[in-house]
Order: structure tokens, then sequence, then C-alpha cells
């Protein structure tokens, strides 16, 4: 059995079904031996990393595989236990009624198009991160996962990490007191060249540059706007602050339970590169999330320290501080006191000195772990099966996407902004709400 629509209702007739909750697929029962038939939306670099984390799991099955390059799908062919079937048009996969669900690893300017186009064609959705390249893309994507009762999970993958989930939980239930700033550090030392100054030149292929280009503006063919690099220019990425800065904004929000920023300031530029990117080498950005302030912090360095352990992330709480890496944590207790900071006399130092403080309270922690794909992949199958919310479901997905997203808008605009959550508004500067989103080339459209 298979979660394709039934052969008498087109493919349009049965997206209208679906969002009526009434297809069959809302309903079925998954026998423990069922496959989940996948189709895969660019399968090149992160793509093939998602491709290879579903792979390690037995009840899918890679059916469809679709990439503007040859050779990144006969890759992907060639690791599949079938032989999967081979599409240049990714909306040939949506019609493809043997796909059960889809993976969606493109750049991020397609993921709104995609996303919204596979819910209503009936499928469930993995989507890789950032979610989206604008705000008012990433909340008509969680309309359209709700108006059509689709499974959903952004590749925001370190959310299916057990040891990630304990700490999490952990900062939420007080263990390193009231969080008053968290913050994350991408460090690359880029100098000199970054990723160099290429010369326009003609596309490898006129019609397959346009199609990679979709919604984005048509400009010349440019070898570093394409493939990997697409994610240093704005028309397709927001930069390494929505690409690993979401992943931190994520982690750092989960852990101290609120949804949105108040308000967010930022500065930076290209201070160390000379290359044809759009985006900063070095940038500071900061949100106020209402008593506690987020930071992201993008050096060009490899070596320099972050912070005292050198750790991606940190949370500094008023009983201790919590250090995250890839693979762990660890907790270190603050010295406290519990005496009033002011007019302390060196007899008052002398009694702290003999009494102690409240440190004692905590005790150092750590925990070792994972955070592969392959887990976030395998919530997501359950799911499906289940028809139970994903570890990050669009809604969260959305809302750490958007809080980079504001981020570069207060670079571009050089402003302090302040953000309305219920409206996602600026309110304090109305000309900065024009890059809430973009007109999209013709003849696409939101969906």
């Amino acid at each position: 059995m298979k979660l394709s629509p039934p052969s008498s209702l087109s493919r349009r007739s049965f997206a209208r079904t679906a969002a009526s909750a009434t297809a069959l697929s809302y309903s079925r029962i998954w026998g423990a031996n069922d496959r989940l038939h996948m189709g895969y939306i660019g399968v090149g670099n992160r793509g093939d990393q998602v491709h290879d984390g579903f792979l390690e799991h037995g009840d899918q099955e890679t059916v469809a595989v679709c990439d503007l390059r040859e050779d990144y799908m006969d890759f992907a062919v060639k690791k599949s236990r079938a032989t999967p079937k081979k599409y240049k048009d990714w909306r040939q996969v949506l019609d493809d009624k043997n796909v059960d669900a889809v993976a969606i690893a493109t750049p991020d300017h397609w993921h709104a198009l995609m996303f919204n186009a596979a819910c209503k064609a009936g499928k469930d959705v993995y989507v890789e991160k950032p979610l989206s390249l604008t705000v008012v893309e990433g909340r008509r994507m969680v309309d359209v996962a709700r108006e059509t009762k689709r499974v959903t999970q952004v590749g925001i993958h370190r959310r299916s990490g057990k040891f990630l989930q304990e700490a999490a939980r952990l900062v939420r239930e007080g263990a390193i007191g009231h969080v008053t700033v968290a913050r994350g550090y991408h460090l690359q030392n880029e100098w000199p060249k970054g990723i160099g100054n290429p010369a326009d030149e003609q596309p490898w292929d006129a019609e397959a540059w346009d199609k990679w280009l979709g919604p984005a503006p048509k400009v010349p063919y440019n070898k570093n706007r394409a493939f990997y690099n697409f994610r240093w220019f704005y028309n397709y990425s927001g930069g390494q602050l929505t690409n690993f800065g979401v992943h931190y904004m994520d982690m750092l929000r989960w852990c101290i339970g609120k949804d949105a920023p108040k308000a967010v300031v930022a500065m930076g530029g290209k201070y160390a590169i000379d290359d044809n990117r759009e985006i900063p080498d070095t940038l500071e950005v900061m949100w106020d999330f209402g008593g506690t302030m987020i930071n992201f912090v993008q050096y060009n360095a490899n070596r320099a320290p972050g912070n005292a352990k050198n750790s991606e992330m940190e949370l500094r709480g008023t009983k201790g501080t919590m250090y995250l890496w890839g693979n762990r944590w660890e907790i270190v207790p603050e010295k406290v006191s519990d005496s009033p900071r002011p007019g302390r006399s060196p007899v008052d130092r002398q009694m702290e000195r003999n009494i102690g403080t409240l440190s004692e309270m905590i005790k150092p922690a750590t925990m070792q772990g994972s955070a592969d794909t392959a887990f976030h992949a395998r919530n997501f199958i359950d799911c499906v099966k289940s028809r139970a919310k994903c570890n990050c479901d669009i809604l969260d997905g959305h809302l750490s996407t958007s809080a980079t997203i504001i981020g570069n808008i207060a670079l571009k605009t050089k402003s302090y902004l302040e953000w309305d959550a219920k409206t996602e508004k600026f309110t304090n500067n109305p000309a900065a709400n024009k890059w809430l989103h973009y007109e999209y080339r013709a003849p696409y459209k939101l969906g």
C-alpha cells in the first residue's frame, strides 16, 4: 500500500481532498514492514547527506531523485536500494503516484515553492534548513502545511539528538538558573581569497541556469552563484547567518523556551576578504528575547576561541554556564554568593570564603552524543506513519529561520528593529518591512 492518491483522482482533486482531511493517507495504518517511498529533490552536497541519512533505515525506499545535474542523480541512484526514477523537473516527482513523501534539499530560494506544491500534491515533506529565504515565505509554508495536514520536518537535525534534547530540558528546568545571554559562534578563516572573483561566463546549460534561478532575478551566470557557493549571495540565501546561524538560533531558542525576539540589531561587513560575495565575513547580531539576549557571532578566524571552552554555543545562567559542541555539552557552575554585592567589607569577604557559595546547589555535568541526520530522518519516517508531530515541525523551523532572516534585515537597514511576533512586522521602522519578501520573477508565484 502507498500514500499515493487513488487512480480515480487527479493530482489536483487529491490535493483538495487532502485539504479537507479525508484523504486515505490520514487514516492509513502502517504495517511494521511497510516502506515509505521517498522522492529526493536536490541530491548534491547537503542533499546527498540527507539521502544518506534516510538510507540508514530499512523501512524507506528511494523511488525518485531529481536534480539539474545528471552526475548527481547517477550517484544517488547507485547508492539506492532499488533503482529510482530520475527527473530533471521537480514537478514530475510530485506527479509520481509512487512517491509518498519528498525530501527537499535545493538552494534556499526554492524551498517555499517546492514545499507548498508538495503539500498540495498530498506529499509529506522533509525540507532542509534554512526553511525559507523570506519571512513571508516561511509563514505561508506554515499555513499550507496546516491547511493540507501534511507531516513536515525541517532539517534542523539537532532537534533529534538525544543529548541535545537533554541539554534543552535541563536549561528549561532551571539547571543553570535564569539565562541572560546565549551565544552561537561561527568561526571560519577564509582569508585571503575567500570564494575568489571569477568573471561572469556562459552557463554550462542556459536552460538549466534559468531553472536554477527560478523565482530569483535573472542575472548572468557566475560559477560562484551556483551549487555550494550560492550561500554567499542574498538572492538565494541569507548567508552564514541563516546557514549556520539557524542551528544556533534554534538550539538556544529551544533551551530558553521562547518563540520569537522582541527586537534585533546587527553590525558587520566584508572586513577581511576581497571576493565577489555579498554576505559579510564578519558579523555580530543581537536579539532581545525579553529577559535573554541571544547573539550570533561570525568571525573570520579558525583558532581564536569564541569563549573559555572554545565551544560552538554557550548559555550563561545565573547559576552556571552550559557549553555546547556538536557531540557533547558541559555545565560549569558559577561562583555565586548570597551576600549583597555593594559595600562588602573585608569581614564580609572572609565570611563568604568560609561559608562557601551558592554554586554548590548545582554540580558540574557533561554528556556526549550525536546529532546525526539519520536520527532526524528516523523521526520523520516514524511521524509519517503515526501522523504525529515531528521533532522540528514546520512552525519551529519557521520561528528559528525568521529570527535569523530579520537579523539580516537589521544589517541591511543599519537599524535597531522592534519585532511584533503576532503580525510578523517591524513596528518602529515600517520601511524595513519591504525586506520581508521580494517580487518573484515571472511566472513564479508563492502558491
